[in-house]
């Protein structure tokens, strides 16, 4: 158990929010600089629509501001984008997606589709495989 404290450290990668249209949502910019990898975690609330999809999807790159960004390659996740993806009745539901990536940044998108109700939705990301330990849990 220590040592899992010990090595990893979990960001805030969306903060609390309520979708209420078709428009993506993108997480915090993940640096994944002196860690294995990263795994994000997606919490969904009471989805209120009742055909809403969310399609999530992957991206790295290897600057901060994330310009030029790639799509993860498939063989670099463990779980699949699909399997973190959720629709309409995935209500009170936690999704999850591990990423070895192949470049230093990382980031999230949540698209949703059909959307017009109210769609609570938070997400984090736990970095893991620190590569010095202790690895330090910032106020972030």
């Amino acid at each position: 158990m220590q040592e899992l404290y010990n090595s990893t450290v979990t960001k805030r990668a969306l903060s609390p929010i309520v979708a209420t249209d078709n428009t993506a949502l993108t997480t915090q910019i993940i640096d994944t600089k002196d860690f294995g990898g990263v795994m994000f975690h997606i919490a969904t609330g009471t989805l209120a629509d009742t055909d809403a999809t969310f399609a999530v999807t992957a991206a790295e790159s290897d600057n901060a501001n994330m310009s030029s960004p790639s799509d993860v390659a498939d063989g670099n996740m463990l779980g699949s984008e699909t399997l973190a993806s959720f629709q309409f009745n995935d209500d009170d539901e936690i999704r999850k997606l591990l990423i070895t990536p192949t470049k230093r940044y990382v980031q999230l998108t949540i698209t949703p589709s059909g959307n017009s109700g109210n769609a609570p939705l938070a997400a984090f990301a736990q970095l893991f495989g620190a590569k010095y330990l202790p690895a330090t849990q910032g106020a972030s």
